[in-house]
């Protein structure tokens, strides 16, 4: 069991950002990930709709034998973390308590910030979370719609990226938080204009890095993870989009030059 892979699952390329701490936190484990980048964003979709596609993807993942899953994307963990652990025998972790947690510990001033997707912040999941553990926060939330395009189209060093982050961003600029959460897996791909924009006072959490110890913890408990004597799998990447564009975000994110990129059929026809 403890030779298997652990699986990742994404919208898109966000995720990459939970298995490239992934790698450097677990590096006796194998990992498998897919992006659902041919339907990506998932934001502004329908709940329901959310569920059905992560549901998917699972089934494709379950089917290459991982031992565990990371659903790696704020807006699937917020609507359908629940159903999934629920279909499944293995272990199913999400994104959005690891980075609440972490906020917590990381504010002083119990003034907490929260970007994500629509659908992640009209979940009001973080909020929830959050308060249910301390209800002296004040929590900001606002939605980033226009993110996660930036990412998946590999514009997030641009100068219209610096635009778009600095324009979503100013009414939080202005408020007087300690801790902003990025509520979006893809968001710390953009993590030095956001820190830019919102000063170095402000301490940004990672939900996805915050998620990989979890994982590590999990595999600790349920007595399944790799150890340095295992023969390691090849890590396998997937997607349902350009594996071209895919590749081309990953192998610079994860510094894997020509990394192989597998095309995925995912949809129930």
């Amino acid at each position: 069991m403890r030779k298997k892979a652990i699986g990742f699952l994404d919208s898109g390329v966000g995720g990459l950002t939970v298995v490239k701490q992934a790698m450097r936190q677990l590096p006796n484990e194998s990992f498998y990930y897919i992006g659902d980048n041919a339907r990506c964003p998932y934001g502004p979709r329908p709940a329901e709709e959310v569920v059905e596609f992560t549901w998917e993807l699972t089934q494709f993942l379950m089917k290459q034998d991982i031992k565990l899953l990371v659903i790696a994307c704020n807006t699937a963990t917020a609507v359908a973390l629940d159903d999934i652990r629920k279909r499944v025998d293995i272990p199913v972790i999400g994104v959005i308590l690891p980075g609440s947690r972490a906020a917590l510990k990381y504010s002083n001033n119990h003034r907490i910030g929260v970007i994500g997707t629509q659908g992640t912040i009209d979940s009001g999941v973080y909020e929830k979370t959050l308060l249910d553990k301390d209800a002296s926060l004040y929590i900001n939330s606002i939605s980033c719609p226009k993110f996660v395009p930036l990412v998946e189209s590999n514009q997030y060093h641009s100068s219209i990226a610096k635009k778009v982050v600095f324009e979503s961003l100013q009414p939080l600029a202005k408020l007087n938080i300690d801790t902003l959460i990025l509520g979006c897996t893809h968001y710390p791909l953009l993590k030095p204009i956001i820190q830019n924009v919102m000063g170095d006072h402000v301490h940004l959490v990672d939900s996805g890095a915050e998620t990989v110890s979890e994982v590590s913890t999990i595999l600790d408990y349920h007595q399944i993870a790799a150890l340095s004597g295992d023969e390691k799998m090849e890590n396998r990447f997937f997607t349902t989009g350009s594996t071209k564009l895919f590749s081309d975000i990953a192998s610079q994110w994860l510094g894997i030059e020509g990394l192989t990129v597998e095309k995925a059929e995912v949809e129930n026809r």
